[in-house]
Parts: C-alpha cells; sequence; structure tokens
C-alpha cells in the first residue's frame, strides 16, 4: 500500500488509505477525538477513549465508533475494577487534561486549587488536579509512551512549578519526561497554534531521547479555505461592524477600539495562517465579510476532516477550537513510530536537528 500523507483537508474515509502498524492508543480527556484522528493517521489502532461530557461522548462514539469508551471522570476511571486486560498492554496512552486554569488569557493563579465547571453541563471539580489523576492512571497502566497536551501558559511564570511536580510525579510512576513546545503553523495546520506536549517514555524500555522538530511551510487561509463552504454565520449587524470595517486584517479590533474594548474579537488575515481558534466561536471574522467562520472553514483552519458529523454549527465550532489539531499529533505520534518503534531512520522529511523545538 502506498503511504498515505495527511495534509489539513482530509475526510474520515481517508483513514481506509492509512497503513496500519498494530500500535494500540488509548485516549483521555478526549473530546471530540483531535488527537484520536492524529493517531490514526499515524496507522494506530485508538482501542478508546474517556470524557466527562456527554455531547462530547455522543460526538466522539458517532465519528470514532470506539471498542470501549467511558464516560466518566477521571477519578473513578483510574479505579475501576473492570478496566479492559487490554487497556494495560498500550503502546500510548494520551490526554489533554483541561487546560483554563494555566491559559494566559483570565485570571489563572486565581482559579488554581478552587472548585470550576470546564464548561456548561459538567460537573464542578479542580481542574489543575486533573493531570495528577491522569498520572495516576498512567502509573496503574504502565503503557509504553504518554503524551500529554496543555497550552503554552504552564511554561510561565508561576506555573512552571506545576510543570516540574508533573515531571517529578511521572518520575516517580516510571517515566522519563521530555517536553515540546511546538506551534501547529509548523505543522502543516494553518494556525498559529502553540501547545505544550509532555512526551513520556518507560525507563525500563530504554529508549533513547525523542527528536521532533517541524519546519514545514506558513500557510495563509486565502489558500487554506479556497474553494470552501463560505457559509458562516453572518455578523454585519453586529454593534461592532464600524470596528471589523476599521481593523486591518490579521489585528485584534482593540487596535481600533476608543478605549481598547474588544479585545478578544479579530479579523482574519488572508496572506497568513489564522491566529488560534478558541472555544468561544464568535470571535474571529472574515477578512471579506463581517462573518464567522463556516463548519468546511473551521474544519481546515484545525484540520479536522471535512465529512466529519457535527450535531450543530456552534458545537462544531466549539469542538474544533477545544481541539488539539489532528495533524499536530499526526506529527508527534508519526516520529514515535519511526524513532521509537520502528527504528530511527533519519529521513523523516519534517526532522531537521538544527531546530529542535525542544523546551
Amino acid at each position: 500500500m502506498t503511504e498515505f500523507i495527511p495534509t489539513y483537508r482530509w475526510r474520515l474515509s481517508d483513514l481506509d488509505k492509512v497503513q496500519k502498524n498494530g500500535l494500540k492508543v488509548f485516549s483521555t480527556f478526549a473530546c471530540g477525538g483531535g488527537s484520536t484522528m492524529g493517531y490514526k493517521l499515524a496507522g494506530m489502532d485508538v482501542i478508546g477513549a474517556n470524557d466527562i461530557d456527554p455531547e462530547m461522548a455522543w460526538h466522539y462514539k458517532l465519528n470514532h465508533n470506539p471498542k470501549h469508551y467511558f464516560l466518566e471522570p477521571i477519578q473513578t476511571l483510574k479505579k475501576r475494577a473492570d478496566i479492559p486486560k487490554e487497556l494495560f498492554d498500550l503502546d500510548i496512552l494520551d490526554g489533554s487534561p483541561p487546560c483554563s486554569s494555566f491559559s494566559t488569557s483570565g485570571s489563572r493563579e486565581k482559579t488554581w486549587g478552587k472548585n470550576k465547571k470546564f464548561r456548561e453541563g459538567q460537573a464542578e471539580q479542580v481542574l489543575d488536579d486533573l493531570f495528577f489523576h491522569f498520572i495516576e492512571l498512567a502509573q496503574r497502566l504502565q503503557p509504553k509512551v504518554v503524551i500529554a497536551e496543555n497550552v503554552k501558559g504552564m511554561l510561565i511564570g508561576k506555573a512552571k512549578g506545576y510543570v516540574k511536580q508533573v515531571i517529578n510525579l511521572m518520575n516517580v510512576a516510571g517515566y522519563d519526561v521530555q517536553l515540546f513546545l511546538l506551534n501547529a503553523a509548523t505543522m502543516g495546520v494553518p494556525q498559529k497554534r502553540e501547545r505544550v506536549f509532555f512526551v513520556c517514555r518507560r525507563k525500563d524500555l530504554a529508549l533513547p531521547e525523542l527528536r521532533l522538530a517541524f519546519r514545514a511551510p506558513v500557510i495563509p487561509l486565502r489558500v487554506a479555505l479556497d474553494g470552501l463552504s463560505k457559509n458562516g454565520q453572518d455578523r454585519s449587524s453586529s454593534m461592532h461592524l464600524n470596528l471589523w470595517e476599521k481593523c486591518l486584517p490579521g489585528n485584534n479590533f482593540k487596535s481600533v477600539h476608543p478605549t481598547d474594548g474588544a479585545f478578544n474579537l479579530a479579523k482574519l488575515n488572508p496572506n497568513d495562517a489564522s491566529r488560534t481558534l478558541t472555544a468561544s466561536p464568535g470571535n474571529v471574522f472574515h477578512w471579506e465579510k463581517m462573518r464567522l467562520l463556516s463548519t468546511e472553514e473551521a474544519c481546515a483552519i484545525g484540520s479536522y476532516p471535512l465529512d466529519y458529523k457535527f450535531k450543530s454549527y456552534k458545537i462544531g465550532l466549539y469542538m474544533i477550537g477545544m481541539s488539539v489539531p489532528p495533524l499536530m499529533t499526526y506529527g508527534i505520534a508519526d516520529q514515535i513510530r519511526k524513532q521509537w518503534f520502528k527504528g530511527f531512520t533519519g529521513d523523516a522529511a519534517m526532522l531537521d536537528s538544527n531546530n529542535a523545538g525542544i523546551v
């Protein structure tokens, strides 16, 4: 079978073209399956997933048909007596513990250690403790590799102490840890999205350090969105229309606001990759007309499959903003396969030892 090389425009049906390699993955905090799709694009078998949100579970099951799914908090999942036997023989345990506590937008430190809802419809919980519960699950399952994703804010200010705790606990659990700060825009995604990845290898396997560096060219939005549906929600009747008209592409509305307001609203730049998409789908507007992105456009910017089934337009934009772009996970998973599970050949197209991307 000819190797299928994914791009930011793809379909779930393309997964039939991917050559399987037998590596087994379980995904926690799975949302709509952003990371799941990345592992599948790398030829891996995602045998199950976990999330606390019924809405996300509905979408995940519909689009991914997992063998195992646990709709419950990770606090109870880690204690289950009936965890399937094959979850104790994983190649990769994946997780994206909710990260709003460490985002550089918002109150940050004021929310640490406090009960908080990650989104409507969920139970309150201490979000910054979830990473520790994830580590306890890893310690119990003992997969060969653990990969955890989080926001860049974890590397800033007082949050660095939290990162040290995570690394120390992973060491106790039996893993050596590497940190990578990666930008989706250098990994074939038409979006500037910086994320921290904890890549942990089990000590007894004596694996070498992973080398990661990605240098794909930036994809401008005029190219990324060409030919896609333009039926994003019209906001031309908004009170902010005059700001959109004055705002230069690529800037926040704050740049033209008389009192520096509307800082969270922005106009996209057709000649550059998109700014980071967030869980607030009404924050970024097209450059030609004051409208939101269409579902197809958001899928391309987030490297989601164009045929992903969303219950509604609003949920689709929310989910894409919440998710790890599949191509980001694909890039990491593909290199883990080549360097740790198939032997490192050094000829990976996107690998560049002069730009290691290592924190």
